[in-house]
């Protein structure tokens, strides 16, 4: 592939990844209204159609690493595990 190609591709991929943001923002705002809706009719499911839109808390747990870390260093160390990764960015 060329350099121009690749030029090409590289604005082509941008071009798409403006797209993709304008519509995901798009569909975060539709989410947001219909969370308004139900917050306003103080309901944690509403029936639309042939749609039921469930919008409920979630309880979980998760544990804190950094505190781990802070309280006991020497065992994170010890369970710790590097990995390798690859990153793709433009600039």
């Amino acid at each position: 592939m060329s350099s121009i190609e690749i030029s090409e591709k590289i604005r082509a991929l941008k071009e798409w990844e403006e797209v993709i943001a304008e519509a995901q923002a798009e569909a975060e705002a539709i989410k947001d209204s219909i969370k308004a809706e139900m917050s306003a009719r103080q309901v944690e499911e509403l029936e639309a159609d042939t749609f039921i839109v469930r919008w409920t808390s979630v309880l979980s747990n998760r544990f804190d690493t950094t505190a781990f870390k802070k309280e006991h260093n020497d065992l994170y160390q010890q369970f710790t595990k590097q990995t390798t990764s690859r990153r793709f960015s433009i600039a």
